[in-house]
């Protein structure tokens, strides 16, 4: 491992290999430290030698002092968990098979098969089928239990009050990019329902894994039961399941009525700049309005994805019997999910209760996409997937040029394209830009330590500026 020393340029830096009297300085400084707050540093002396050496060779937080004044700065890349990038990149990626309805639509068609502009016949049907029965929820389930990952990693416990106005800081930025994000670019934005719920996972972070496991089990699925049709439960009579059924798909005139909204809104975002954002204003207000009702499900999946983590499951840790038992449930799981969303997309026949069943089974799928990644990490696969792990590292820069991209090809006063690509189509466009990031990330990453906009959220979060270009 290359050693390099702490005091660089902040924005270019500079290499500088360390020498035995670089070691000994170190070493000398903490002694120093340590005897400057007796009351609150007793070190020993092999205590002294071993924090020198991490303040110099640490590849996570790095330490810098500056006039009596200690900084724990951002994570670098030799820290990183391979497993985690990976399966970020591939979910980042997944996600935006899903959110392309809704740059293609306004929100009354986005993901509603019966207002489609061209309809929900034949390969249009089908290709909306494929996104939701193998991308729909699947990769935002994993996104939201890697974000909670991702406060422990920032936060640290509960006692460590550092990091812990580092996190806020980071939450609170967060939430400001959300903002923009929604207002400025695109009504489907997903990170202020993070900011908001990191709020409430900020105080759970210290919990042990088999306290989130339970308690976040019981929030998802405290909500999968409440959207559970009283109908579907197995003592109700057969004409109440008969009519409950009936009122499963909607009427002639509701779809009729919906239609008509969906080409006004159509027709309004694809005329002008200023109409792609009147529509995309109030879509994101009303999104904004109803994002309380996705909150406890959101912090359930962050308590598990915490859980995993620190059990070990997530960073790669555990047996490969038990991924293995993980992959054989999730195929089951979506082998039921794919005919129900078959059922209910295809055939037009939906199956009541179903969308309860698919709530219940989305984890588990979840899960058992990640536990193939890791698998394949272990069987040696590192370089095949190294684009997806680059791709992962810049998800944040990935998610936000996603929306810059798609809303350049459909927005007006761009593209201008909204309503007239259908499903077949939007998927030719969503492979071309899983294809452009899994190549210009790792083309970045080689120059960069980071992308862009992670950038800005750590310089922001750390109130100063941090490495940006690679050094060497």
């Amino acid at each position: 491992m290359a050693i390099v020393v702490a005091s660089y340029n902040p924005i270019w830096g500079t290499k500088v290999a360390l020498s035995p009297i670089d070691i000994a300085m170190a070493w000398n400084a903490v002694a120093q430290f340590s005897r400057r707050f007796p009351r609150t540093f007793r070190l020993s002396g092999t205590a002294v030698r071993n924090l020198a050496y991490l303040v110099l060779l640490i590849g996570g937080n790095e330490v810098i002092g500056t006039n009596n004044r200690y900084v724990v700065a951002p994570i670098r890349a030799k820290a990183r968990i391979p497993s985690l990038d990976v399966i970020r990149g591939l979910s980042i990626l997944g996600i935006l098979a899903v959110n392309a309805d809704g740059f293609a639509a306004p929100t009354v068609a986005s993901l509603k098969p019966l207002i489609w502009p061209f309809g929900n016949q034949g390969w249009t049907a089908i290709s909306y089928w494929v996104m939701d029965a193998f991308f729909h929820e699947k990769f935002l389930t994993l996104f939201s239990m890697l974000f909670g990952m991702s406060l422990f990693l920032v936060g640290g416990e509960r006692s460590d009050k550092q990091k812990g106005r580092i996190l806020w800081r980071r939450l609170g930025v967060l939430f400001l990019f959300a903002m923009l994000h929604g207002f400025g670019i695109w009504w489907g934005d997903i990170l202020s329902l993070y900011a908001t719920t990191g709020v409430l996972m900020v105080f759970c972070r210290s919990w042990r894994p088999r306290t989130l496991m339970i308690v976040g089990i019981g929030l998802y699925a405290l909500v999968g039961f409440r959207h559970l049709p009283p109908a579907a439960l197995p003592f109700v009579q057969p004409a109440a399941k008969i009519h409950a059924m009936a009122r499963m798909v909607p009427s002639e005139a509701a779809i009729a009525d919906s239609r008509g909204k969906a080409a006004a809104d159509i027709a309004e975002a694809k005329s002008s700049w200023a109409g792609a954002y009147r529509v995309n204003t109030l879509e994101y207000v009303h999104i904004l309005s109803r994002s309380s009702w996705s909150l406890p499900s959101t912090l359930g999946l962050m308590m598990i994805g915490l859980s995993l983590f620190k059990s070990g499951f997530i960073a790669g840790r555990s047996s490969t019997r038990r991924y293995a038992v993980v992959i054989l449930l999730g195929t089951v799981a979506l082998v039921m999910v794919a005919w129900l969303a078959w059922r209910k997309d295809v055939a037009e026949v939906p199956v009541l209760g179903g969308d309860s069943i698919e709530f219940f089974f989305t984890p588990v799928v979840s899960l058992a996409y990640a536990s193939a990644l890791i698998l394949l990490l272990r069987a040696g696969a590192t370089s095949l997937l190294s684009p997806l792990a680059a791709a992962g590292r810049m998800a944040f820069t990935n998610y936000l040029t996603q929306s810059l991209i798609m809303t350049s090809i459909f927005y007006g006063g761009r593209g201008g394209l909204m309503g007239e690509i259908n499903r077949p189509g939007l998927w030719a466009i969503v492979v071309a830009v899983w294809v452009l990031q899994l190549i210009w990330s790792p083309i970045w990453l080689s120059r960069f330590e980071m992308g862009p906009f992670e950038w800005a959220w750590r310089c922001l979060t750390y109130g100063r500026l941090v490495p940006f270009l690679k050094r060497g």
